[in-house]
């Protein structure tokens, strides 16, 4: 029977649940005189099975808390196309009665959105953000099992492996890099069992080719951009074949056309590369990408093009404006993780081994592969030629406003240290580097402050991020101003308010 919409109506719905609660009862407990589930479902329940989850009273792992999710969201590929997502799926859900969710490659949910009335509903089983639904953590459901066979999937009711799913109904379809290929992440749409329409599948799959299409698009932008920076390197061989490689190995200009396959497959670190017709490359590696040459011409073309200037980069992390990386006169976006491993590469010139970073970000609980994949990250926002391995360290010393601040106070510059600083070192930072250098800087231009008995720099401080706050400052400052100086009052003000 189906409603005036064209969809199966309700009560068709709940008795198809019921047939499948039936299947469901019978398959687990080794009967099956209702049938059998669909083969997608049944091929689940091993996998869940085999992955040891237990159907019973079963919530999804928490991974990821709350303060932790936007950087992980600012450096997945999806965050890209989700206003896209948002425009084409939140005020269909929000209607319907559904939520959307947006999963990374792992089944970890890095957005949610919907209807109001239901996310109370999606808190109670765990349909939250940071929660991961990869089958062999949750069982059977449409993400998780949607990443698993790379394909859009329907799960409705009981063919949910955990029981506390079964009054839900979820689509879901991967999402791939158009780079690549793989998997990125998944699309869902969830929702109470009575309210599936038969076309969310047709959306969802739509909606995750659309994201796919906005991507492509943005690669092809990417794309161009590195062509047009690093052609002048192909044109250096004057003649001899070579190739210009994205990051990934993706051949994007080659001379002579055709004589390259697609991609070439490239490790870190690797000089030489074999192609399938026995020919022999040697691997250049640029700001971004990679130019093969003739072994022969090894070290000597990309030296030949012409430098644009001595890359610079400048880092300002005082204040409470968010971090801001200047890249070769260009503002980049910077989010916490990586600025607080900028900070402690410009701390150590020489460099700092796996370990020490590691230390330093996160203390004795860190995990050197961890770090690793962000210094990837970060080394293909930067290039390679400016963050160097082996061991970590900066190829060009950063202008920064911490190491002026620090450097301004050593000297006893107390001026120029508090010109230098904005505020707090990244305020929101709690890696045991930055706070230890963010309280050595704090307690340091405080003392030298005080120290000094100079009005105007006391009056500076008192207007400061650091000092408007400071009951002593003020104290001291009206110490200092004469009783016929206008400035006194507002600061006698200040002072009171204080006391309060």
């Amino acid at each position: 029977m189906l409603d005036a919409d064209g969809g199966t109506s309700a009560e068709e719905l709940v008795a198809d649940a019921n047939r499948l609660r039936r299947i469901y009862d019978d398959g687990l407990g080794s009967g099956g005189a209702e049938g059998a589930p669909r083969p997608v479902v049944s091929d689940s329940w091993q996998r869940s099975l085999a992955a040891h989850i237990d159907p019973e009273n079963r919530l999804p792992p928490l991974v990821y808390r709350a303060d932790e999710l936007r950087e992980v969201r600012e450096h997945h590929p999806l965050h890209a196309v989700m206003p896209l997502l948002r425009t084409t799926l939140v005020s269909i859900a929000d209607e319907a009665m559904h939520v959307m969710l947006v999963t990374d490659a792992d089944g970890h949910v890095l957005w949610r959105d919907g209807a109001h009335g239901l996310l109370h509903s999606a808190d109670d089983v765990g349909l939250v953000e940071g929660t991961r639904w990869a089958e062999e953590a949750i069982g059977t459901n449409a993400m998780g099992t949607a990443l698993a066979v790379d394909q859009p999937v329907r799960i409705h009711s009981a063919e949910h492996l955990v029981r506390t799913y079964h009054d839900w109904t979820c689509v879901a379809a991967p999402v791939h890099d158009p780079d690549t290929g793989d998997t990125i992440g998944a699309i869902d749409i969830s929702g109470p069992l009575h309210t599936v329409h038969p076309a969310l599948v047709q959306l969802v799959t739509a909606t995750a080719h659309l994201a796919e299409n906005q991507l492509r698009v943005r690669l092809a932008i990417a794309d161009e951009r590195l062509r047009v920076r690093n052609m002048p390197h192909l044109a250096a061989l004057r003649g001899a074949e070579g190739a210009l490689l994205s990051p990934s190995g993706r051949v994007i200009a080659s001379e002579p056309y055709g004589r390259f396959p697609e991609r070439i497959r490239l490790t870190e670190g690797m000089d030489r590369v074999q192609l399938g017709d026995g020919r022999e490359m040697a691997v250049e590696r640029l700001s971004e990408g990679y130019l093969l040459v003739p072994p022969s011409r090894r070290g000597r073309v990309v030296a030949s093009v012409p430098e644009r200037g001595t890359r610079s980069l400048e880092l300002r992390f005082t204040g409470g404006g968010g971090p801001r990386v200047t890249l070769d006169g260009e503002e980049m976006a910077a989010t916490l993780r990586p600025a607080e491993i900028l900070t402690a590469l410009a701390l150590h010139p020489d460099g700092l081994s796996g370990d020490q970073l590691t230390l330093m970000l996160y203390g004795d609980d860190g995990n050197p592969t961890t770090v690793r994949g962000e210094i990837h990250r970060l080394r293909s926002s930067l290039g390679a030629d400016l963050l160097l391995t082996r061991p970590y360290r900066l190829a060009t010393g950063p202008e920064a406003d911490f190491l002026h601040l620090r450097s301004a106070l050593r000297d006893g510059r107390v001026a120029d240290a508090l010109d230098a600083c904005h505020g707090e070192l990244l305020p929101r930072s709690d890696a045991p580097a930055v706070r230890e250098l963010r309280d050595e800087l704090v307690a340091g231009l405080r003392h030298a402050v005080l120290a000094a008995d100079d009005v105007e720099l006391l009056h500076r401080f008192a207007g400061h991020p650091l000092g408007t706050e400071d009951l002593e400052v003020h104290e001291r400052l009206l110490e200092l101003l004469d009783r016929e100086d206008p400035r006194r009052a507002a600061v006698a003000a200040r002072a009171e308010r204080l006391l309060d």
